[in-house]
Parts: C-alpha cells; structure tokens; sequence
C-alpha cells in the first residue's frame, strides 16, 4: 500500500512532536529538513505497519516484537545520556541545541530479536542492576543510571529526584 504523504502531513506532525519534545524536557534535531524527513520516516512507517517505528531501524511489522523501537524508542534516554542524541538523531541533547557538540553516529545498543524475545522472570526488586530515581514532585519512577534531565511527568528537574531504591 503506497500513500503519498503531503507536506502538510509532515508540517503538522513536525509541530506536534516538537511541542511535545519541549514539553517533555526534550528537543527535536534542529537540523529542522533532516528532522522532518524522519518525521516523514514515522508516517510512512505508521502508514505501513500501523506504528510509529523508528524511520533508522529495520522493523518487523510485528507490533509485540517492535514495541521497544516504537518512537520514542526505549533506547532514546540512553543514547541521549551517552552520545547527546538518539540512534536516529531525531532527539537531541541541549547541547547539541546550543551547538556545543556536533551529532555523531551512534552505535545500536537494540539487542537481537532472540535476546529480545526470551522470557525474563521478575527481579528481586533489591537486585535491579540499576538504581531506581523517584520524582519527589509527582512520584514518577525510572530504573536508569542517573535521573533525567527533566521529568516527563511533571517536568521537574533532575534535582528534584531522589535514589529510591
């Protein structure tokens, strides 16, 4: 099924994610003709497989198994701590935004569809292999490194969380 996709199409998604980016604590590439031909990626993506897969990354068309590169992937928060943009550089760090650093390839950390697919059993809570952050603000929790930038919540800053686990 091919469908033409207008420039009003990419236009007004383009708006709609950068509003939320922003909102979110988060910025969309400001390469604005690179960024909106991702834009263009997710649409055509959406229009074939009914979801916003990521417009750099193969996808299967099987939601269950795509549901970790559905944008914003689950990789993005990763990849912006440790390379300042996401794996298709559709989000961006502030210092990218603010030119300090220029965006550069970014190796893929998605692990194989077998890794991928393999039954996990619940952890024991007191052996996660990340610390767990709590918002003081609104409760949100996040099993990362370190606490985000902005939370997606409540859009408190970083040192508003505290360790809670």
């Amino acid at each position: 099924m091919n469908q033409d996709i207008s420039q009003g199409q990419i236009d007004k998604l383009y708006e709609r994610l950068d509003k939320e980016a922003e909102e979110g604590g988060y910025h969309l590439n400001p390469d604005i003709e690179f960024t909106k031909d991702l834009v263009k990626g997710l649409i055509t993506n959406e229009n074939r497989y009914g979801y916003w897969s990521c417009p750099c990354r193969l996808a299967s068309g099987n939601k269950a198994e795509d549901l970790d590169i559905i944008c914003p992937c689950d990789y993005r928060d990763p990849d912006l701590n440790d390379y300042d943009a996401c794996y298709c550089a559709l989000y961006v760090s502030q210092k990218v935004m603010n030119g300090e650093k220029e965006v550069a390839p970014i190796p893929e950390r998605r692990p194989p569809l077998e890794e991928r697919l393999k039954l996990k059993p619940v952890p024991n809570i007191s052996s996660l292999p990340l610390p767990v952050w709590r918002c003081k603000v609104c409760g949100y929790l996040c099993a990362r490194e370190n606490p985000p930038e902005v939370c997606p919540v409540c859009k408190a800053k970083k040192d508003r969380f505290e360790r809670f686990i």
